[in-house]
């Protein structure tokens, strides 16, 4: 089941809105003759869970139980319009940045088109889904990591969602100002580059002209890098 993005009721508007699917301990220790100074252990990565969830569009692996990075990560996205530069945020949104971070390293994006475009009401460009439908996802779920607070203005980065806690690989990047309810996890932002590069796909508009489809000019993810 789909649903729409889901504007801000404190901004309606009336445009069309998109549609979106179904994102080590350290320790020293000393021989007989000395003292030891003991390191603090690292905090452990936050537990996470990723229950099954439909059919896989591309097989891959749930990601670890256990959130593997912290602080911010770079990544690209590399693209048929060009390079997308990223920062996932893994200490706002631990487990979001884990899926990510995994299907990135199972290749689950290359080659997969970024299918919807929206450009108006809402400015995002969504992709993630590699049967280009809307639809597909990686087989699995997590929850939602919200605060309520979330807004989406130009440069973020952002899950579809299917309704509370569907989250799978579906995300979009934000272009312009976009008054959505805070109910999409906000796990990264975009470069001022790939910024420009987002921009210039919603310029060329939707197919057929119309505020919500898929672009004009396809793109297809041809590969996301981490770090």
């Amino acid at each position: 089941m789909i649903r729409p993005l889901r504007r801000s009721v404190r901004r309606p508007l009336s445009a069309a809105a998109v549609l979106v699917a179904l994102s080590a301990g350290l320790s020293a220790c000393g021989g007989d003759d000395t003292t030891a100074t003991e390191e603090p252990a690292a905090a452990e990565g936050e537990s996470c869970a990723y229950p099954s969830a439909g059919t896989a569009a591309t097989e891959v692996d749930a990601p670890p139980a256990t959130a593997t990075q912290t602080g911010e990560v770079s990544a690209t996205i590399t693209t048929s319009a060009g390079d997308v530069p990223i920062t996932l945020d893994a200490d706002a949104a631990p487990c979001t940045v884990n899926s990510f971070v995994s299907l990135a390293e199972q290749d689950y994006f290359t080659d997969t088109p970024c299918h919807r475009l929206t450009t108006a009401g809402i400015f995002v460009l969504q992709c993630g889904d590699p049967t280009g439908t809307g639809t597909g996802g990686p087989g699995y779920s997590f929850p939602d990591e919200l605060t309520g607070e979330e807004t989406y203005g130009p440069g973020t980065l952002a899950m579809a969602n299917a309704g509370p806690d569907t989250n799978g690989s579906q995300f979009f990047m934000v272009f312009d100002d976009s008054p959505l309810d805070p109910d999409y996890t906000v796990f990264g932002s975009i470069s001022e580059e790939g910024l420009a590069v987002v921009q210039e796909v919603a310029d060329a508009g939707a197919e057929g002209g119309a505020p919500d489809g898929p672009p004009a000019e396809p793109v297809e993810i041809t590969g996301v890098t981490i770090g």
